[in-house]
């Protein structure tokens, strides 16, 4: 059993449907490569945070244009392979507007599986969630 922290709210059935709907539409969007739509469910400038090769933690603030242009590169190395999602998020909503999401992936592309863990900080702003800090260890060489 997952205990979470009491962060002082709870959150409704809607709050949890309305978030896992966005995650649902971010995965579809990355499912289809469109890189300028999962641009457009964050807030610019984007927080990173990783770790790099040497083991040491790094951040990050990325444009729109940053992002659209690493993620589109990322994004290409699979050529025009499906890519396919199977997540099990937990979040934490610290208030109705702003929820703290620890995502345990599978992502299949071409046929390979591989596992993923990262942590996402999401905010509400008139009534629609939006990514504001993708949080993921592995990346840190590409932030420069």
């Amino acid at each position: 059993m997952t205990v979470l922290p009491d962060t002082g709210f709870t959150p409704s059935d809607e709050d949890r449907a309305s978030l896992d709907a966005w995650f649902a539409a971010y995965d579809a969007a990355s499912a289809r490569r469109d890189v300028g739509r999962m641009a457009d469910m964050a807030v610019f400038p984007l927080n990173l945070v990783s770790d790099d090769s040497r083991g040491d933690g790094r951040t990050a603030q990325w444009s729109r244009r940053q992002f659209v242009d690493t993620m589109s590169e990322v994004m290409s190395e699979g050529g025009d392979e499906t890519i396919s999602f199977e997540s099990t998020r937990t979040p934490v909503f610290l208030s109705p507007s702003v929820a703290v999401v620890f995502t345990d992936s599978t992502m299949t592309a071409g046929g390979e599986k591989r596992q993923l863990r990262y942590a996402d900080i999401l905010v509400r702003r008139g009534g629609t969630w939006a990514f504001q800090t993708m949080i993921q260890s592995g990346w840190g060489d590409a932030l420069d």
